[in-house]
């Protein structure tokens, strides 16, 4: 199978092609290096871009990953470290594709009528179970506030 067959494109081509079939031409993506031509021509100039654009995409995803436990945008700055690493690398360009795709059926599957009455159904008995809970404690200890407020 070369890669004309499986849609890859190699590192010298440009641009994508559009598919033929269907309603609307759907565009292929480009697989492999989007570095400019005059650094894929000297293998040691594109051997280093890739290094770069390695380490700081690494920056930007250990960025992200200090992110997660603390207030901020941890998975938005991990997904932006690895479009960085697309700009590259394959295996970053294939692993933002199965997310897209995963993105897009779990809205799909968010948008169903039936999906959303379940989840407002389960969001509503949690919402009880809460307002239960709180009235059990209020009722059984009051409410005491922590700090002590002296007049």
């Amino acid at each position: 199978m070369n890669a004309e067959s499986d849609g890859r494109r190699g590192a010298g081509e440009a641009g994508s092609r559009v598919a033929t079939g269907g309603d609307e031409p759907k565009k292929e993506p480009v697989w492999g290096s989007r570095a400019p031509r005059f650094i894929k021509r000297s293998r040691p100039l594109h051997l280093s871009w890739q290094v770069g654009v390695f380490i700081v995409g690494l920056g930007v995803v250990a960025l992200g990953v200090i992110l997660l436990p603390l207030p901020g945008p941890g998975w938005l700055v991990i997904f932006a470290g690895m479009a960085i690493w697309a700009t590259e690398f394959v295996w970053a360009q294939l692993v933002l594709a199965w997310t897209k795709r995963k993105v897009t059926e779990a809205a799909h599957r968010a948008l169903d009528p039936r999906v959303r009455r379940r989840n407002l159904i389960l969001t509503t008995i949690a919402v009880v179970i809460c307002a239960v809970a709180v009235s059990a404690y209020v009722w059984k200890f009051g409410v005491v506030m922590p700090w002590k407020i002296e007049q």
